[in-house]
């Protein structure tokens, strides 16, 4: 018996999102961009900010970046999602020669809640970097103390249990805090144009590996 298809992510959606990154401390002022995203009921995920354009097609294990200045479009190949912390693997599985190892990832779920309206399901990741390497010590010089691990990044997602898309995005880094808001809704099934290369755009060759 065959297996099923692994079923639609949602239904037909957009979204106008704001995102707001703001500095750590003693950085430079708040800075906000706008964007809007369009899902059709197949999983293309299309993401508009003024200057240019990101389009995923997860049956064509392609996405497509278009400049809207430069009237170019690139297509490169979605990499595959590393599996999650705690997958099961296949017994006595090498790991891929010359893979990176993934940092940590601990994944809280954060229940159930309501913003703006929408009810939402929130997630948690936490990635812990690794610890920096030590500095060699010169001979006979007394053992430096370890250097503290540095602070891990945190990303907070709420996705609308309806419309799966996200609501509230919020990621921590030392760096400062960036939170993009979006206002879901349903939508007709949008134009197929939308997630192909426009008329006029140049299509760049594959960049070489």
């Amino acid at each position: 018996m065959a297996p099923s298809p692994p079923p639609p992510p949602g239904p037909p959606a957009c979204a106008n999102c704001v995102t707001t990154k703001q500095p750590a401390a003693g950085g430079a002022p708040p800075a906000q961009t706008s964007s809007s995203m369009v899902r059709s009921s197949d999983g293309k995920m299309r993401i508009d900010t003024p200057n240019t354009t990101i389009i995923t097609n997860p049956s064509a294990q392609q996405a497509i970046l278009l400049d809207h200045v430069t009237k170019q479009a690139q297509i490169v190949p979605l990499q595959p999602k590393p599996p999650l912390p705690g997958a099961p693997q296949a017994p006595g599985a090498p790991p891929a020669p010359g893979a990176p190892q993934m940092p940590p990832v601990a994944v809280q779920d954060l229940g159930k809640g309501m913003i703006e309206g929408h009810p939402v399901d929130g997630m948690r990741y936490v990635v812990q970097p690794p610890a920096p390497p030590q500095a060699p010590q010169a001979p006979g010089a007394p053992k430096a103390p370890p250097l503290p691990p540095p602070p891990p990044m945190v990303s907070e997602v709420w996705t609308s249990t309806q419309l799966k898309m996200p609501v509230l995005t919020k990621v921590t880094t030392p760096a400062g805090v960036q939170t993009t808001y979006c206002k879901p809704a349903p939508m007709a099934e949008p134009d197929p144009s939308l997630f192909q290369v426009p008329p006029g755009y140049k299509v760049l060759p594959p960049k070489a590996p």
